[in-house]
């Protein structure tokens, strides 16, 4: 379902399964990244760029996004830290560029949400354009509601995990139960607000298991997806993330159960042997609209 309360359909849900940081200073990068299927590509400014390349970088991603050829894999540039020399000219380079997102480190307030959409709007992004904020602090797990009910503009919270282990002083461990109290903070103000939310990155590429055990556990938490840094990290966080064969076949049943039971004027309704409520039908009709929403974008690239 939707926010307003009617039935969910593709068009309603944009697939985040895998979203994809890549470095904005490698030219060859930007190009392989057009023949990946991760759902989205983060053309990253800040932690892949070192100073030296910051300017030329900027330039690079901002020409890749214009020049487009990503088909319909959504578009985020992340712009360096609001406290950097390199933020401002990152984001008004950012906003003429105009992706699908504009992507900031730390956000922390509402109110610097409020000055990076001003600042947007003066540089004239387009109004697809949105705000993605990253939420990697202990301030902004306590004031994760605050900051994602800030704008309409911001649609998605990107977990920074590494940075938020860092400002804990705590380990990163399988199961990551030191982090586990501020992701709890930040995916129930997301789902209040009505916002999406990604999971943060596994750091150890050559550890698939460990990556396989992180992205489900990211799935059953509640993300719509996780955040990554290598290409061979795409394929398994999209599987972790789509709804499986047989979560689908019961999805279909009890939604044709439902419907048919209330065309029937039926009280009742039961799909192999388990009674079935509203929450059980928005539950199935979201995993058939989000199938949906996958099988179109992987059709048209």
């Amino acid at each position: 379902m939707t926010a307003d309360g009617t039935q969910a359909t593709p068009a309603d849900y944009r697939p985040r399964r895998s979203v994809l940081y890549m470095p904005g200073a490698n030219e060859r990068a930007l190009e392989k990244a057009k023949g990946i299927a991760a759902d989205a590509l983060i053309l990253d400014l800040e932690d892949a760029v070192a100073p030296s390349a910051k300017e030329s970088a900027r330039d690079r991603v901002c020409a890749a996004v214009a020049d487009g050829g990503y088909g319909r894999r959504e578009l985020i540039i992340r712009v360096n830290g609001q406290d950097t020399a390199w933020y401002a000219d990152d984001l008004r380079a950012a906003a003429k560029a105009g992706p699908d997102a504009v992507l900031v480190p730390k956000v922390g307030s509402a109110a610097e949400v409020h000055a990076i959409e001003q600042a947007l709007v003066a540089a004239g992004a387009p109004e697809r354009t949105k705000i993605w904020a990253m939420v990697e602090t202990p301030i902004a797990m306590l004031r994760a509601l605050e900051i994602a009910e800030a704008s309409p503009r911001l649609t998605v919270l990107i977990m920074g995990t590494n940075d938020l282990a860092k400002e804990l002083r705590v380990e990163h461990v399988p199961g990551r139960a030191p982090l586990l109290a501020g992701l709890g903070l930040a995916l129930l103000a997301a789902r209040a607000a009505g916002k999406a939310i990604i999971d943060g990155v596994y750091n150890n590429v050559k550890d698939a298991e460990g990556f396989a055990a992180e992205a489900q556990q990211g799935r059953e938490l509640g993300f719509d997806g996780k955040t990554l840094i290598h290409p061979g990290q795409v394929a398994p966080c999209n599987e972790a993330f789509s709804p499986s064969a047989a979560q689908l076949t019961e999805a279909a049943e009890i939604v044709k159960a439902w419907d048919e039971a209330t065309a029937a004027g039926l009280g009742v309704v039961t799909v192999n042997g388990r009674m079935i409520e509203n929450l059980h039908v928005d539950n199935a009709r979201r995993l058939l609209a989000a199938d949906a929403a996958i099988a179109e974008l992987a059709a048209t690239g």
